[in-house]
């Protein structure tokens, strides 16, 4: 991974690492809540027992989906609240004000029980879903915008890596708890308090790193643009390549200011180009919030439950193997293959794939319903194969769906709106995170098996059709886009970048040549 130029990128490695920290909480808070509501104690201590003894079902789901919902209802806002305050504070001081957010809501969920009630934790996670929120929109943007265009689609997929290392260590957490702990508070207060620990990391090392070299340059700071361009690549300021893409970047800002000066929103949205990156930024997330992911990942448990796997330590178990499956399945897939595959094809060969999977699994769970097992008894042959269909799939899902959307938005937007484009991009996805997790339980005691067939035939019918009209990013700058949507023609940029190049050797003479002067007189 990190031989050879590999070496001269150790400082954008370096970034990525510090600010996915807030990717590790999207996914460690986004699968911790499924198997907190299921654990007993937690159900007998906020009153979703009945007196006969007996789990009042009707209380139990509405339960479920509030403690598991409310975070993307909270992360809906704060990742259209990102937009302004990144335009305005930088991509950095814009993380660590959301971390902080978030660590509050943390804090908030951890104190819940005795006289404290639910609606403890109902408030932690709204507040920890706003800091979510800005960090899912923000963080992309800002490892996107320091990365050079050779490995920016591996080290910008990095983001599902930690986001499945996230969900992975959530369950595994709920096993153990639920195995140690069964009977005390700790059930809950142990899974929400340890999120606190990724938050302190990313919160201290945002002081070590440095600020979007593209957002500085927005703003007219270019000077200390050029340098922090050329820490973050390890060369000169003076250097051709740093000059080159320096050029590139203040090409495509003064094109964007001289072109659509004052238009504000509107430039953002309906410039040249614009709009349809806006529309691809939508339905992509759309799509994959109804892959069927996030219905396996938020109630893994209870998912694994339907097809056999009863019993809280079985369906955990069952859910932590699914979460090693998904961290291993996209490692492989971002370190070695989406270079090589490109954006296009592994949006295609994942579709296909999910959606083999899960037809297979709603005809086997047809055809041998998971009704006619016994609790307690090892799971037989017929929900052992459905879960592997299910292991499956997550590996498709890793190696396209997951990843890759965050990917190619991050990669499609100019800089004066890449920060729109994100948050657009995440409110989205935050919404429709919301709709998939509030009625996930309700379309699992409704359909049955037949939830599994429509995601298959979402996952064939709309996202291979959808897939197959993208077109392909792998290799292009992020300045390149604007040719690529139809926002600039390639003379008119280069003949721009010609220009800037000019300035800039100028600019560079000039500061060399004024000390040297002095020295003389």
């Amino acid at each position: 991974m990190l031989e050879g130029d590999n070496f001269k990128n150790i400082r954008v490695y370096w970034l990525t690492f510090v600010v996915y920290w807030g990717l590790f909480l999207f996914g460690y808070d986004s699968g911790i809540a499924g198997g907190v509501v299921s654990q007993p104690y937690f159900e007998a201590h906020f009153g979703l027992v009945s007196s006969n003894g007996t789990i009042n079902e009707a209380k139990d789901t509405q339960v479920s989906s509030n403690v598991v919902s409310v975070l993307q209802a909270g992360a809906f806002f704060g990742a259209f609240g990102s937009a302004p305050i990144s335009a305005r504070l930088g991509r950095r001081w814009t993380l660590v004000v959301f971390t902080v957010v978030f660590s509050v809501g943390a804090v908030l969920a951890t104190v819940a029980g005795g006289t404290r009630g639910i609606g403890y934790i109902y408030g932690g996670r709204v507040v920890s879903g706003v800091g979510i929120g800005g960090i899912s929109a923000v963080a992309p943007a800002y490892v996107s915008e320091c990365s050079p265009k050779d490995v920016r689609g591996r080290i910008t997929g990095i983001l599902q890596i930690m986001i499945a290392a996230g969900v992975m260590v959530s369950y595994f957490v709920n096993l153990g708890v639920g195995l140690h702990l069964a009977n005390s508070e700790m059930v809950w207060r142990i899974p929400f308090g340890l999120q606190l620990i990724p938050a302190g990391l990313m919160c201290s090392g945002l002081l070590t790193v440095k600020e979007s070299p593209r957002w500085l340059a927005s703003k007219g700071r270019v000077q200390e643009a050029i340098e922090i361009l050329a820490y973050f690549r390890r060369d000169q300021p003076n250097s051709p390549a740093v000059q080159y893409e320096m050029a590139e970047i203040e090409a495509a800002i003064r094109e964007e200011q001289e072109t659509r000066k004052g238009l504000g929103l509107r430039e953002a949205f309906f410039g040249t180009g614009n709009f349809i990156r806006f529309v691809i930024a939508f339905v992509l997330f759309v799509f994959q919030q109804w892959s069927g992911q996030n219905s396996v990942g938020y109630y893994a448990p209870q998912i694994f439950s339907s097809i056999g796997f009863t019993g809280v330590t079985n369906s955990l178990l069952a859910s932590g193997i699914y979460g090693i499956i998904k961290v291993l399945a996209t490692i492989v897939f971002i370190f070695l293959f989406v270079e090589s595959l490109g954006r296009k094809i592994s949006f295609i060969i994942s579709a296909i794939g999910m959606g083999t999977m899960f037809f297979i699994v709603g005809a086997i769970l047809k055809t041998h319903p998971a009704s006619d097992m016994q609790a307690g008894q090892r799971p037989p042959p017929a929900s052992e194969a459905m879960a592997a269909m299910l292991y499956i799939y997550v590996c498709f899902y890793s190696m396209g769906w997951g990843p890759l959307p965050w990917v190619y938005v991050s990669d499609i937007f100019p800089t004066r709106t890449r920060h729109y484009g994100l948050a657009v991009a995440a409110g989205t996805q935050w919404l429709f995170n919301f709709v998939v997790s509030k009625i996930t339980p309700t379309l699992l005691a409704d359909l049955g098996y037949k939830i599994f067939f429509m995601f298959g035939a979402i996952n064939i019918g709309s996202m291979l059709t959808f897939s197959l009209l993208l077109p392909e990013t792998k290799g292009r700058s992020l300045e390149e886009m604007d040719i690529l949507f139809g926002a600039v023609s390639f003379e008119a940029r280069e003949a721009f970048i010609e220009k800037q190049k000019q300035e800039l050797h100028r600019d560079i003479y000039n500061s060399i040549s004024a000390p040297s002067a002095d020295q003389k007189v």
